[in-house]
């Protein structure tokens, strides 16, 4: 199998990431997911999902759709469309698992995967953190990780606009 084609296979439709995840429950891995844009990959987004990982044993993605994005974003966004994302993403070692969500939160999504751990950055607290409920329930952890400073796409974005000048 091709590169390109071994990358492909890290995203999931929803249906076929449960049939893997019962797979990984047998094997008792601990799962480890976490959300996002991830638009404009960057060393911020490197060193938030390394760290997610060193959480667990399987990290999964929660990857927004374009139309979430600029939902979420505005009209200017997302910069990379998410199938250029989601390939990027998946071009990381230590990322398992890549799936789509388009709702506003990826709560259903954190309800099929029952992570181990809920990963998200520290600028929310856990309570906030959606899923918390369903993670906490089942007695998982939730954890907050530090961003890397001075890293965002959103001030790329405002970089390359000429905005921060």
């Amino acid at each position: 199998m091709s590169i390109l084609n071994q990358l492909k296979t890290k995203i999931y439709t929803p249906e076929k990431l449960k049939s893997q995840l019962a797979v990984w429950e047998f094997q008792d891995k601990k799962i480890v997911f976490t959300n996002g844009c991830f638009d404009l990959l960057h060393l911020g987004h490197i060193d938030y999902l390394s760290k997610a990982k060193d959480l667990g044993d399987i990290l999964i993605i929660g990857l927004n759709t374009d139309q979430s994005v600029r939902k979420i974003k505005g009209n200017t966004r997302p910069i990379t469309d998410e199938n250029s994302r989601a390939m990027i993403l998946a071009s990381l070692s230590f990322i398992d698992a890549i799936v789509y969500f388009g709702e506003d939160t990826p709560y259903e999504l954190i309800k099929l995967v029952q992570p181990d751990i809920l990963v998200k950055g520290s600028d929310y607290s856990e309570e906030q953190i959606v899923g918390y409920d369903i993670v906490k329930g089942k007695g998982g952890e939730v954890k907050t990780l530090d961003f890397l400073s001075g890293y965002s796409t959103s001030a790329i974005e405002k970089r390359i606009r000429g905005e921060n000048k």
